[in-house]
Order: structure tokens, then C-alpha cells, then sequence
């Protein structure tokens, strides 16, 4: 464990660096040109920060630290797909992803070491689940890719290993910062946070932020997404549907995007497509299909280019908007769902239910 007992400037927002340049007797702009420093030009040597006065400068590099994480690994892809491994004080592991493209880079972020929620054809969720990422580990992840890009990424997904709603107020901060105008200033439509739908955490959600919602959904009725998403258990269909409904206040501009991973023989049916049609009439919605991206010893396989298609099309037909992604970084396994780090003393275990149980479902 880190034995540093410096502040970490990384898990303060603006209102926190004003706050604490206050204790030490100096106007709150001081604060916020700190933070300035930090985020928006990924700044970690203080005496850099010329605006500053210097005894701030040197008071800071004795009493605090700013905790960006440690890249172990940079592996890049044939399609320009970066996946780096990152890791913190403690040895624990992450992944996060860069996908950059002509006019935009989407980063896709890490909340959790590991993940606890199971989801059947996620590689994170076979290696287990040790901790929650604090408010600064996430952001670091973020200043990491505006350090190595030489600008903020232009979109951000809370879409890599952990559920993002199970760490919800460091989560929410740190979506706070991403949207701070004197950080990496992301509009609501460009920061997105995945959700496999922890319905309460969706309703609180909406209260304290605004950001865009996408829902891990993957079957399109609650016998099947019981055995693909266990949470479904717990907070099935006929919660989930109501609470994305309300997370969109009323605005008939906004959608949720549902990710929906295709599964050969699984999931990927015509009578599927009917279901989900009918399940998700009356919701704006954005359907997203996913590819599934095999992973050793997940059991599945990836619908045919035809089947995918075809399924597209019966929901464009009945007019959901509805798109293929196009698969990014399978070659170096920074695909969707293909994300691992490094778990270490792993508090839970993946529970496998058989494959073949997937029958009596479908």
C-alpha cells in the first residue's frame, strides 16, 4: 500500500483546490488555476505553474502530490486502437482504451478493479473483483490520455472494467471534473456512462448529473438476461425500462443507448428482435450491436456478418435507430468486453452457469 500521506491532488475537483489553497491563506483563483494546471494542460511539475506564487508552489510540493497512475504497458493495434495498463500505489491493475479517429479520440475509462456483476461474456468479470477506483484513479486515466494526445480526448465512456454505478460518488465526481470548463470541458452528449442497470443508482443519477446513459442489455426478456446479466435478478426489465424512461427527464432530444452484444444461437434471433422491438416501444432508444469479441474459454461465438445484419434491419424496420460498431482493438483485446487488469486477492469469484443452460431460456 502507498505510504504517502501527501494530499492527492487528483481526487480534488475545483471547489476543493480553491478550498485548500483557502486554508493556506490565499484567494480562491489561486485554486482554480491549480486545477487549471493539472487537468487542462497535464501539468505535474509545480514549479511549471508560473502563474502561482511561489511560496504556494513550493508549500504544494511538500504537502501534496498529484497521483497520476503508472503505465506499465502501451500496446497499440493495426487500426490505431491504444491499450494501456495502467497501475496504482497499491500494484492493482487497470485497463483503458483509446480509440482514436479523424476528427474526434474516445477513451474508454475504468471505474472498478475488476467487477462483481458476472456478466456472462465479459472477460472482466471471469478475473473477479478486488476494489472501487477513488475519484482521482479515474481521472487519472483521463489526464494520462491528455498528457500522451496533447489535448482532452473528445469523448469519454465510463465503459471499461467495473460497473460504474457501483462506485457511484467517486464516479460522479470525476464526470464532474471531466465536465469542468477549466479541465477537460466534455459536454454532456460526448461523456456516457454504461450501466449493466442498478436501478436505484439510475434514479439517483439523474438527480446529481447530466450526462448520456447507455444500458447493458443483451436480451430482450428477463429469462434470458437473468443467465447473460445477473443483475437482472435483482432489478429486472419491468424496473429497468421505467427508470432509463425517467433518466431522460422528458427530453425528446436525448436517447438511451442499449448495447446489445450478439451472441451466435443465442440471442440473436428474429423472434429476439420482435421482443426487443416490443420491450423498448415507446423509450427513445439508440440500439447499439456489438460483435461479440471471443475471449479464451468464454463458450460463445460471434453471430455471422448475416445474422447481424439482418437483425439490424428488423429494428431499423420498425424504427429504432439502431448500428453496428464496428469492432476496434480485438487484435490487442481492448474490444468491448475483452478488458482485463491485474486483480489482485480477489474478494469474489466468477459463477459460471453452463452454457448449454442458455437453451431453455431462448
Amino acid at each position: 500500500m502507498n505510504a504517502d500521506q501527501r494530499i492527492d491532488l487528483l481526487n480534488l475537483d475545483r471547489a476543493e483546490c480553491e478550498a485548500l489553497v483557502g486554508t493556506w491563506g490565499l484567494k480562491p483563483f489561486h485554486g482554480r488555476n491549480l486545477f487549471k494546471w493539472i487537468h487542462k494542460h497535464a501539468v505535474l511539475d509545480f514549479n511549471a505553474m508560473t502563474d502561482l506564487p511561489k511560496q504556494l508552489r513550493e508549500r504544494l510540493a511538500q504537502e501534496t502530490r498529484i497521483g497520476v497512475p503508472n503505465m506499465v504497458v502501451e500496446e497499440p493495434s493495426a487500426d490505431g486502437t491504444i491499450k494501456w495498463a495502467l497501475q496504482f500505489d497499491d500494484g492493482q491493475r487497470i485497463e483503458t482504451v483509446l480509440i482514436p479517429e479523424e476528427r474526434r479520440s474516445t477513451l474508454c475509462v475504468s471505474s472498478q478493479v475488476g467487477c462483481a456483476l458476472e456478466c456472462r461474456f465479459c472477460a472482466t468479470a471471469r478475473q473477479g473483483f478486488n476494489r472501487n477506483l477513488s475519484a482521482g484513479e479515474i481521472i487519472g486515466q483521463v489526464w494520462h490520455a491528455t498528457h500522451r494526445l496533447g489535448r482532452a480526448p473528445t469523448n469519454v465512456v465510463m465503459m471499461g472494467m467495473g460497473e460504474p454505478l457501483a462506485n457511484f460518488d467517486a464516479v460522479v465526481k470525476a464526470m464532474d471534473v471531466m465536465q469542468d470548463d477549466f479541465a477537460y470541458m466534455l459536454a454532456k452528449q460526448r461523456l456516457t456512462l454504461s450501466t449493466s442497470g442498478i436501478v436505484p443508482r439510475i434514479q439517483r443519477l439523474a438527480e446529481v448529473s447530466d450526462v448520456s446513459l447507455a444500458v447493458s442489455l443483451h436480451a430482450p426478456d428477463n429469462a434470458l438476461r437473468d443467465q447473460l446479466v445477473p443483475i437482472n435478478q435483482k432489478y429486472p426489465l419491468e424496473q429497468l425500462i421505467p427508470a432509463c424512461r425517467a433518466f431522460l427527464r422528458g427530453d425528446k432530444r436525448r436517447r438511451i443507448t442499449w448495447e446489445y452484444v450478439m451472441l451466435d444461437g443465442v440471442n440473436d434471433s428474429d423472434r429476439h428482435a420482435k421482443a426487443l422491438i416490443r420491450l423498448l416501444e415507446g423509450t427513445p432508444s439508440k440500439v447499439n450491436l456489438i460483435p461479440f469479441n471471443p475471449f479464451p474459454g468464454s463458450g460463445f461465438n460471434t453471430s455471422p456478418p448475416e445474422r447481424i445484419d439482418a437483425f439490424r434491419m428488423r429494428l431499423t424496420r420498425s424504427g429504432l435507430v439502431t448500428t453496428t460498431r464496428k469492432t476496434r482493438g480485438d487484435q490487442i483485446a481492448a474490444a468491448c468486453g475483452q478488458l482485463v487488469g491485474r486483480v489482485r486477492d480477489r474478494s469474489r469469484r466468477h459463477i459460471s452457469v453452463p452454457v448449454n443452460s442458455l437453451a431453455r431460456a431462448r
